[in-house]
């Protein structure tokens, strides 16, 4: 069995990485980085404290705007998959990178297999919603986290090649929690456990329009929990644009950090502010509360079990959450599978005829 696998951004990398260590136990992985995320703090510093390979082929893509990004990609891993003709196209999540791979890969009749599929925030204003649905129609494989994730592709009419195989992401927290625990950045930071809010902030429907932008920022500077905020340099840029700065002294700015750091300061927080997808889903597997900077989200199970709630960029909503937002976990259920999910996808690509299920 010979897999090419297609990354490109900071999430996919961590998803990747249970993934690529079951996979070349059983058969030959190419990986590919697509350079979405291409400086050392947002990806190299991943490679190395995943232990993820390096990878075969690095695209160097860069920053740009989005056709000309997925444009530059795809023909990229052309060129890459007609010189490796690989069985399947792994591809991961919601990015260009995942749609390039995807599309690349249908061009060449080459069968894709999708990780996370079937996830759906029903916002297409959103490119990552785009991104999401337009790989699900090309897959052959569609590796579902979630039983709702399979019900949003039988509304679809998707059917053929849908297994439910739980969430990667808990592979990688069980792979990684303890080599997090042994971090020392809430030292460097002079920060307590538990005594901070976890801010990150960079989605596009968030840091490419003004007003919400704006809002959010406000809210931040309003309120009153000591917080740590690692900026995204996309969203440093946004703000640098508009000419809006932080002004409250009790939130902290930092430059993004590696995984593990980043893991040790979710583990240690209050409470998570975010606008990420990945973010949300790690404070429920983490069990701390997580209050969410966007209108919907696709991990609904995160909204229905108590343990996350959807503010926008409602600067009143904002505040008040975070200073009043409490969940009791010995009440949550478990609902992102066993942490055995690299194993199963890794099975089923090793099946012949595998994505028939």
């Amino acid at each position: 069995m010979k897999v090419v696998t297609v990354v490109g951004a900071r999430p996919q990398f961590i998803k990747a990485a249970p993934v690529s260590r079951c996979l070349r136990r059983r058969g030959t992985e190419i990986l590919v980085h697509t350079g979405q995320h291409y400086d050392a703090a947002m990806s190299g510093i991943f490679f190395e404290e995943l232990k993820i390979p390096r990878p075969d082929y690095h695209l160097e893509v860069g920053s740009k705007t989005h056709g000309a990004q997925t444009g530059e990609m795809l023909s990229g891993l052309e060129k890459v998959l007609i010189q490796e003709q690989p069985d399947w196209v792994l591809v991961y999540g919601d990015t260009n990178t995942t749609l390039a791979g995807a599309l690349a890969a249908a061009k060449l009749q080459l069968p894709v297999a999708h990780v996370e599929a079937g996830l759906r925030s029903f916002n297409r204003q959103m490119p990552e919603e785009i991104n999401r649905v337009l790989t699900d129609h090309i897959a052959e494989l569609l590796c579902c986290p979630t039983e709702t994730a399979v019900q949003h592709l039988a509304s679809e009419g998707i059917r053929r090649g849908v297994v439910q195989v739980g969430d990667v992401m808990v592979d990688a927290l069980r792979f990684n929690r303890e080599l997090a625990g042994d971090r020392s950045i809430l030292e460097q930071l002079g920060a307590e456990p538990r005594e901070y809010v976890l801010v990150t902030l960079h989605r596009a429907e968030n840091t490419d329009h003004p007003d919400r932008l704006k809002e959010i920022i406000s809210a931040l500077n309003e309120l009153e929990s000591p917080m740590i905020l690692p900026l995204h340099p996309r969203t440093r840029n946004r703000m640098e644009r508009q000419g809006l700065t932080f002004t409250n002294p009790r939130l902290k700015v930092i430059e993004p950090v590696g995984y593990l750091d980043m893991l040790h300061l979710e583990m240690n927080a209050a409470k998570i502010l975010t606008d990420s997808g990945g973010v949300q889903k790690e404070a429920f597997l983490l069990q701390v509360p997580c209050i969410t900077m966007r209108d919907e989200t696709e991990w609904t199970e995160t909204v229905e079990q108590k343990t996350n709630v959807l503010v926008g960029a409602n600067k009143r909503k904002i505040i008040e959450y975070v200073e009043t937002f409490h969940v009791d976990f010995a009440k949550v259920d478990p609902v992102f599978g066993n942490g055995h999910t690299a194993d199963r996808i890794v099975e089923l690509l090793g099946k012949s005829g595998g994505c028939q299920q």
